[in-house]
């Protein structure tokens, strides 16, 4: 019995935000000393990224949002952590449902056919949750099973599919919809702190979702078979990503020692969970920062072109914590592939904690290939 993602969509809120717009914003603020203004422009010049999305429509020089975080002027106010969670409340939801009819309609799946249903957030709290307005806001059946994961961080995603594996092995019939939404800009803020700097210049907002199954007649199209998954707590780490409640919102900390515990850990990473790099064929690696990516790269010895689809949703949407990876494995799925082409998907969390999950691509074909080199590829 195969378990396989039949769809994944995706979603993210109307504002489109220039990353040199948002420097040049958080460089207005007041109390930033030469030091701090330094830190800004390097920070925001390394990040490699070009655009970013934001719930909130002040940061993008648009309508304010119901934040309120500006009055028109360039200087920002300071909201609470709880008029920041309000505006989660409010805003979120719409966007969780947009990710999951895309993913249902990719998936060609009905919302009544839905019969488990899992939420991923870091980046707000509330209770009846996201998981009990969907089922309102989609349709479902009142009687699918709910669950959510909360304040896990960027690595949730493959825990959310993790768990829908594991439904769909103790009931086959079953159709599981994971959605991931992360509203990381409400949590924005001007600070000298490098950590909060890093913060700012890579956080973004979007949502993600994926539908299981190992229902076989369900089972057609390009889709991603899952093969098994693997976590592992890096041996540091533990106050080097760290994402707690302030008084005036989410605090993030993200240190320079993040992308090197990264590149010290990741070659013995993959030999446990995926027996080395000879046995990928391509990788989906969570774009938590350009340096990430550089270190995953450097500490895997890869081709230089390996982690592009990581590096162009990292350019064209920054970090949207969870549902960041299931932006890759669209844009994976939705390119050149071969049928029996082997992934290797990994993310990092706070601790530090590695995600990872093993998927081989069906259904799909490289126009690319002639039918000699196809099937030699589709035997490798």
């Amino acid at each position: 019995m195969t378990t396989s993602i039949l769809g994944i969509g995706t979603a993210v809120p109307a504002t489109r935000l220039h990353q040199d717009d948002v420097r040049d914003l958080l460089a207005q603020q007041p109390g930033l000393d030469r030091r701090a203004q330094r830190l800004l422009t390097a920070a925001f010049g390394a990040a490699a990224i070009d655009t970013r999305y934001s719930v909130l429509g002040e940061l993008g020089g648009g309508a304010p949002s119901g934040l309120a975080l500006s009055d028109g002027g360039p200087v920002l106010r300071v909201p609470s952590t709880g008029e920041r969670n309000a505006e989660y409340r409010r805003v979120a939801p719409a966007l969780f449902a947009d990710a999951a009819r895309d993913a249902l309609a990719r998936a060609g799946v009905r919302a009544d056919e839905v019969t488990h249903l899992i939420t991923v957030s870091c980046t707000g709290m509330f209770a009846p949750g996201p998981d009990y307005l969907l089922v309102r806001d989609l349709g479902l059946s009142p009687s699918t099973e709910r669950y959510h994961l909360g304040f896990v961080g960027c690595a949730a995603a493959i825990p959310g599919l993790r768990a829908a594996y594991r439904i769909a092995a103790g009931q086959p019939e079953a159709v599981v919809l994971v959605v991931c939404a992360e509203l990381c800009s409400l949590h924005i803020r001007s600070s000298d702190d490098p950590e909060q700097i890093v913060a700012a210049s890579i956080f973004a907002d979007g949502a993600a979702a994926a539908v299981v199954s190992a229902d076989p007649a369900r089972q057609t199209g390009a889709r991603l078979d899952l093969e098994g998954f693997g976590t592992r707590l890096a041996d540091e780490g533990e106050h080097d990503m760290v994402w707690t409640i302030g008084d005036e919102g989410f605090e993030m900390t993200l240190t320079a020692e993040v992308p090197r515990i990264v590149g010290r850990t990741i070659e013995a990473v993959a030999t446990e969970l995926f027996g080395g790099t000879a046995s990928v064929d391509a990788w989906a690696v969570h774009p938590g920062g350009r340096s990430v990516l550089d270190r995953v790269e450097a500490g895997l010895s890869l081709d230089a072109d390996a982690l592009d689809d990581s590096r162009a949703v990292l350019r064209e949407y920054g970090n949207m914590s969870s549902a960041t990876i299931l932006f890759v494995l669209q844009r994976m799925l939705a390119g050149e592939r071969f049928d029996g082409e082997r992934l290797a998907v990994v993310a990092f969390g706070p601790g530090l904690t590695v995600e990872a999950a093993r998927m081989t691509a069906r259904g799909v074909a490289s126009a690319a290939l002639d039918a000699r080199e196809y099937a030699a590829a589709a035997l490798r």
